[in-house]
């Protein structure tokens, strides 16, 4: 009995399913379009707001202690910001921990300037009437390493258990839908709705999803981090909430920022 390959199903399909050719140019035609729409609203990224705001806070001294953010080490040494996103996540010998952006600046804030836990993580993310204090940090902390080549060190042992970790999330199926974050991010040319969705596991694709991260949300006029992104991805697998800042979550950004490794970081960027 003559074996096919799935490709070669699919593509005598197109060619004898009515329409088809249509629905293709269709498709595209739309993709072309959702294109020239970002392009033309690449060129004044509301994201230069939160840029300037987190530049503001990261000077000034607030907080219990009326203290800036100038000692804040990030792991390019202390109030070092110029590249530095560039290498995160990394160990950081003072906590015992590999941390992202997101953690290490909750850590600075609590440590440095006496803000408690609590009120550190009291407003993660914005939305009508609040504020987050870490996703304006995180732009301008982010902004500062545009240009810069991404390069997520494996070498300290902890750093290396978390990309394994990250490894087997990103893999792993579950909750009600039998998802993995692979199942929407494991092969080319996939979408929702009218939303590309990049094929994390290559390259090419890890490269250039990563690299425009945190971005300017037009849907929500927000700006969102990593570690909204990872959360909201786990809200669509529906599995439970991916607690902010937790060993799971940090698994996920190692495993992603390492294989972008190489590619010129471009954010804060701009998404739908």
């Amino acid at each position: 009995m003559a074996r096919f390959s799935t490709a070669a199903v699919v593509a005598a399909l197109l060619v004898f399913l009515p329409g088809a050719p249509q629905a293709q140019a269709q498709a595209s035609d739309t993709a072309a379009q959702i294109q020239e729409y970002r392009d033309a609203l690449a060129d004044g990224n509301p994201a230069e707001l939160w840029d300037a705001r987190g530049e503001v806070m990261w000077k000034e001294a607030r907080g219990p202690k009326k203290v800036s953010l100038a000692q804040c080490d990030l792991g390019m040494g202390a109030g070092v910001v110029k590249n530095a996103y560039a290498h995160l996540p990394r160990y950081f010998a003072d906590t015992g921990r590999v941390m992202d952006l997101e953690t290490r600046l909750i850590h600075c804030m609590t440590t440095l300037q006496g803000i408690s836990d609590a009120d550190a993580h009291k407003i993660l993310f914005g939305g009508p009437g609040k504020r987050s204090d870490v996703e304006a940090l995180a732009a301008y902390v982010t902004s500062q390493s545009q240009g810069a080549v991404m390069d997520v060190s494996l070498a300290d042992p902890h750093v290396r258990r978390m990309y394994a970790l990250g490894e087997k999330i990103f893999f792993y199926r579950g909750g009600s839908h039998d998802f993995a974050c692979a199942t929407c991010h494991g092969e080319e040319n996939k979408r929702i709705r009218l939303q590309d969705l990049p094929d994390l596991t290559t390259k090419s694709g890890a490269q250039k999803a990563y690299t425009t991260w945190p971005a300017y949300r037009v849907s929500q006029g927000e700006l969102r981090t990593m570690q909204w992104r990872l959360n909201d991805c786990f809200r669509q697998q529906r599995f439970p909430d991916l607690v902010f800042g937790s060993p799971a979550s940090i698994a996920l950004t190692t495993y992603l920022a390492y294989n972008a490794n190489g590619a010129v970081y471009a954010g804060p960027g701009l998404k739908r």
